[in-house]
């Protein structure tokens, strides 16, 4: 104890002792860091546990927002597809229609040899057998049956459907018919002489009251003339996107001469029947 007091009185007169301090200072220094590294090492280790922890969880919530933002610019897509679309539609409506509506294709007929959709327009909404229908292209079918909330139509393409048309480069009559092929329209009555082209257009003539006239149905692709047969070979595209279309616009308008009164448009035998081969048949 007396040496004690003795080197502090000593150390605070004179500071004497302060070199020595520094040099046991510098001399404790590695022995203090190798102590406390242990604690420093877990504290770094737990901070890089933290650190990782919190960059997955952050990179999961990135991935998760990414996913949501996916969805949401595929959703934008089909809604801007679907407009396009839609206003394609409403510019194809003919001028002297009273009323357009515009209607989804909920199911499609999986025989080949019937050509039919199912819309999901019906009476409740106003349509009627023998409403006539379009797509942005042109002509795609009528309706066949109208149940409360869902209608069916035939298609251009079906082979028990006929339809009058004409040439617009020369005002030629004749009847497109379905051939079984979303692709290909017959027109069988024509004879070999007739002023028909490849590249033609067909447009509804309007006669029978079901069609407006002027219509897009389809253009001329193939012209044979046959010296053996009577009748000229003549096939034609629908204008129409028969198997791709998922929204079809439904025209309500008034012919220009009435039909008379207790035949109602779709049954008349002049506006999509041809000869007996080629009526349609009800479902």
């Amino acid at each position: 104890m007396a040496v004690s007091i003795g080197l502090m009185v000593v150390d605070h007169r004179q500071n004497e002792l302060g070199a020595i301090r520094s040099a046991m200072s510098a001399a404790v220094w590695p022995l203090q860091r190798l102590v406390h590294s242990p604690v420093t090492a877990w504290e770094s280790v737990a901070d890089a546990i933290a650190t990782h922890r919190s960059l997955l969880a952050e990179i999961e919530t990135l991935h998760g927002s990414a996913r949501e933002n996916d969805l949401k610019l595929l959703r934008l897509e089909s809604i801007e597809q679907e407009n396009v679309r839609l206003r394609a539609l409403l510019n194809a409506a003919p001028p002297d229609a009273e009323r357009v509506q515009a209607a989804t294709v909920l199911r499609v007929d999986l025989d080949p040899l019937r050509h039919r959709v199912l819309i999901d327009r019906g009476t409740s909404d106003g349509v009627t057998r023998g409403q006539p229908i379009i797509d942005a292209g042109g002509v795609v079918g009528q309706t066949t049956n109208a149940g409360l909330m869902a209608s069916e139509v035939i298609l251009l393409s079906d082979p028990t459907h006929a339809m009058p048309v004409r040439i617009e480069r020369n005002g030629l009559r004749t009847i497109a018919v379905g051939t079984g092929d979303a692709s290909r329209l017959a027109l069988p009555y024509l004879p070999r002489n007739a002023d028909v082209q490849v590249d033609d257009l067909l447009v509804s003539s309007g006669l029978g009251g079901v069609f407006p006239a002027g219509l897009p149905v389809g253009r001329i692709t193939e012209v044979r003339r046959d010296p053996s047969l009577p009748l000229a070979i003549v096939n034609a595209t629908p204008a129409a996107a028969l198997d791709r279309d998922r929204e079809i616009l439904l025209l309500w308008y008034r012919p220009r001469v009435p039909l008379p009164a207790n035949e109602p448009p779709a049954a008349s035998p002049r506006d999509t029947t041809a000869p007996t081969k080629a009526k349609e048949r009800s479902p």
